[in-house]
């Protein structure tokens, strides 16, 4: 094959993979939407790790999803396990929760609670903003599917959106860019920014300042199975008129593994301290690494 024609071959692929998607924004948004309510059903569980870093340091921490709660033991300070004591006070922590029922029935209704907000501001997103398509990007291991075409999709907030209650207000000050799994139409990306300040509770209860932002990813773990990769959040506010707000963190989320059905809280725990005694048999003064 000549040059000229290996050259014209890939320019017709890329010009192929950068079209948009048969119908509007607003169709392919609310297909994905749909999917995305539909994944929230999904029964399959995840042990992974979570590592959360602030101004004050990281945090990591092995966590293992089961059908009553998230279940979650500490495992390094600054990337540095924890010492015996350290280790031993979160062994402590969890058997608490076993021990004392009405403390993990409140930490099972918080994380409903956490997951009904998030629920209602993904179903806002058809509404909320208007979308425009703005190319695509490529897919990775921690970002969509591996090597699939994401359509990028730029919003801002929609001037005929009236929130119905608090937890959507923060969506009509919001503008940036998504991402779009175009095959398996999923949220590869959410990239927010806040245009303007926006004010919760008719101003009286506070509001987040402009130029606060988030991004969250998701990635196909495999089998159709996703999982939040990556959350960052960066804002700064004021809650009933004279205290301040200040976020700023980030979580990355690694070392998938599927956990077994029907999980009990703990079974996540046992296995959260088996996991812990075999990384302190065999890194006892060496960094975190990621295992099974």
């Amino acid at each position: 094959m000549t040059a000229w024609w290996v050259a014209l071959v890939v320019a017709n692929a890329s010009l192929t993979f950068a079209q948009p998607p048969a119908g509007t924004p607003a169709d392919l948004l609310r297909r994905t939407v749909q999917n995305e309510v539909k994944a929230n059903n999904n029964t399959v569980a995840f042990c992974f790790q979570e590592r959360r870093e602030s101004p004050t340091g990281s945090q990591t921490e092995r966590m293992v999803e089961t059908r009553e709660a998230m279940a979650g033991m500490l495992i390094a300070n600054n990337d540095h396990p924890l010492s015996p004591q350290q280790r031993q006070a979160e062994i402590g922590r969890l058997d608490h929760l076993l021990q004392d029922p009405s403390e993990l029935a409140k930490k099972k209704a918080k994380e409903a609670d956490t997951r009904e907000r998030i629920l209602r501001i993904v179903k806002a997103l058809p509404d909320a903003f208007l979308y425009e398509f703005d190319g695509t990007d490529v897919g990775n291991g921690l970002l969509g599917g591996q090597d699939a075409r994401l359509v990028r999709l730029k919003f801002r907030p929609n001037p005929n959106y009236n929130p119905p209650t608090r937890v959507e207000q923060v969506l009509t000050g919001m503008q940036g860019v998504m991402l779009i799994d175009a095959k398996q139409e999923r949220i590869a990306r959410i990239d927010g920014t806040l245009m303007r300040e926006v004010g919760f509770g008719w101003g009286i209860l506070g509001h987040l300042d402009q130029g606060g932002r988030f991004q969250v990813d998701q990635a196909d773990m495999g089998a159709g199975n996703w999982a939040v990769t990556r959350m960052g959040l960066d804002m700064t506010g004021r809650v009933l008129l004279f205290k301040s707000l200040a976020f700023k963190s980030t979580k990355t989320y690694s070392d998938f593994h599927t956990a077994p059905p029907n999980l009990s809280f703990a079974q996540g725990v046992d296995m959260l301290k088996k996991h812990e005694a075999v990384q302190a048999r065999n890194q006892p003064e060496g960094p975190v690494l990621t295992g099974p």
